[in-house]
This record gives C-alpha cells, structure tokens and sequence, in this order.
C-alpha cells in the first residue's frame, strides 16, 4: 500500500483566502461584479463607448479576481513566477480605479428616475438603477482591499503595496485619460510644442509601467543598482518633465496668441477641440502633483524586491 504525505505548509487549501479580511474583500468583489455585469447584460442595457467601456472594466476586475480567489484558495499562486504581493497590490489598486470610473459612467449616461421608452420601460430603469448600486458596492470593495494591503509605517511590505506603489499605478490611470483626450481631436500636432508635451506623456507613462512591470515579475534585483534609487531618480525626472508640460501645453492651447482662451460658442459638446484640450491640462496638472508625492514618498520607504 502507498504511504501518504501531508503536503508543507498545511492543507492543500488555504481556508484564509476566503475568510480573513482580505479574503472576504475578494469574495464580495466576485459577488458584486457579477450581479453588476449580469444586470446590465439581462435587461439593464449598454450602448457607445462609454458602455463598453463600463461591461470591459468590469469584465476584466472579474476574471482577475477570479485568478486571485483561486490561486490564494489553491495556494497555486507559489507556481507562478510572479511576485505575488506586488502582483495582488498593484491589480487591487488598478480594479479600484476602473470600478470607480464605471461607477461614475454608468449612473451619468444610463441611468434615470424615469421609465425609459418602450419596449423597455420601467423593467429596464429598474435593472440600470440596481446595476448602478452594486456598481458601486463593487468600488467600495476594490478600495477597502487597498485599505487592508496597504504598506503602514515600519511595516516589511512588497513595494506595490507601499503609497509609492499604489501611486505607480495611478500616474498610469491618469496617463491613459491624457492619451483618450489627445486622441479625441485635440490637435496636439500644430506645434512642436505640444508634440514635446506628447512625448513628456508617452515616455513617463512607459517609464511607470516598466517600474510596474518589473515590481510583478519580480526582477527589480537585476538591474545591476539599486531599484530605489532608480526609481528615485526616474521620479525626479518625470516631475520635470511633467512640469515642463504643465506650462507649455496651456500656453499652446489657451493663449489668444496660439488657441482660444475660453470655449468657442460654436464648439459642440463631445466634438469639441478646446474641451479635450482642457481635460489634457487639468489631468497634466493632477499627475504632476502625482509625481511630486510619489518622489516625497520615495524618500521614506525601503524596498523589498523579493515578497
């Protein structure tokens, strides 16, 4: 007869995944999406980009929290060449944001008090009202596992969960808004100017995702120096740059001599050339003070490249 073994570590089933408080932020996380998903693909309803929008943010925090739940209730996530506290900070933080915006999208264009025309009537006003509710319910729980991972004082964390790496991921949030409105006709290519300011854009944003990127895969030991000091030094990089486009891109657009100093009355809503330029520079603004408290911040941690 065959010997049996208890496998190391415990169980093969990791019970605290599901019941600690993390775990149970995880769980609620897959019961909100998916009555929120399943009421708007039932009778709820989508449309545009804005819709899409909303079914792919929640599509996506869904699958991945499903991996999650699943790896941690397996304990499979020890196979995976990932950094696994790093890997779970940095997607709760990017699931909070994305469940936030959808909270936001879906009320504004798709929700109303009234019943909506026939055939779908108060059915579907009633679905779009309930989706809306868990919708945000959904946020609520992507942000309170945010509040439970993240890196306190003194505390031996992974560096996604430190404020500078929760940072990390919303400079690249803020970054993709930036690249929405500049494709949305906001005519950055008259001046070589504004071409500079694309560039400032492009090149922080790439430089954050490689951060991100290699805080996951857990390589930041192979760079040959120390990874805070090049985050560091990237981070006092991009606040200059960023700066230089905090100045150039409103000159560019909202100087008489270059553009229009205030909205034309003729311009449309949701077509209109002064309103992506305006959204581009207020989101400029919002990421360089990202980046500011990212390189305070980065003064007063220490990393650990290996949790």
């Amino acid at each position: 007869m065959g010997s049996t073994m208890e496998p190391p570590g415990g169980g093969y089933l990791h019970l605290g995944a599901v019941t600690s408080p993390v775990g149970t932020a995880r769980v609620l996380q897959l019961a909100f999406g998916c009555t929120t998903f399943s009421l708007v693909a039932h009778r709820g309803g989508f449309d545009g980009v804005q819709g899409t929008f909303c079914m792919a943010a929640w599509g996506f925090c869904f699958a991945l929290s499903v991996l999650v739940v699943a790896c941690e209730f397996t304990r499979l996530h020890s196979c995976l060449h990932l950094s696994w506290g790093n890997f779970t900070a940095a997607f709760a933080m990017l699931a909070t944001l994305l469940s936030a915006t959808a909270a936001v999208i879906y009320p504004l264009y798709f929700t109303q008090l009234e019943c909506l025309p026939e055939p779908a009537g108060c059915t579907a006003r009633d679905f779009r009202l309930a989706a809306s509710i868990f919708a945000g319910l959904l946020f609520l729980a992507y942000a309170t596992e945010v509040a439970l991972t993240r890196a306190r004082p003194g505390q031996v964390a992974s560096y996604m969960a430190t404020v500078s790496g929760l940072l990390k991921i919303v400079q690249a949030f803020v970054a993709c808004i930036i690249f929405g409105a500049l494709v949305h006709d906001s005519r950055y290519g008259r001046y070589v100017a504004t071409q500079w300011c694309v560039a400032v854009y492009s090149l922080c944003f790439l430089a954050t995702v490689v951060v991100v990127a290699l805080s996951v895969m857990g390589h930041t030991g192979g760079l040959g120096c120390p990874f805070d000091r090049v985050v560091v030094v990237y981070t006092f990089l991009a606040v200059l740059l960023y700066l230089s486009a905090a100045v150039i891109w409103p000159v560019f657009c909202f100087d008489p001599k270059y553009g229009e100093p205030g909205r034309p009355p003729d311009c449309l809503r949701g077509s209109c050339t002064w309103d992506s330029q305006l959204v581009v520079a207020t989101f400029t603004y919002v990421n360089l003070l990202l980046y500011v408290a990212d390189l305070a911040y980065s003064q007063r941690i220490r990393f650990v490249p290996t949790l």
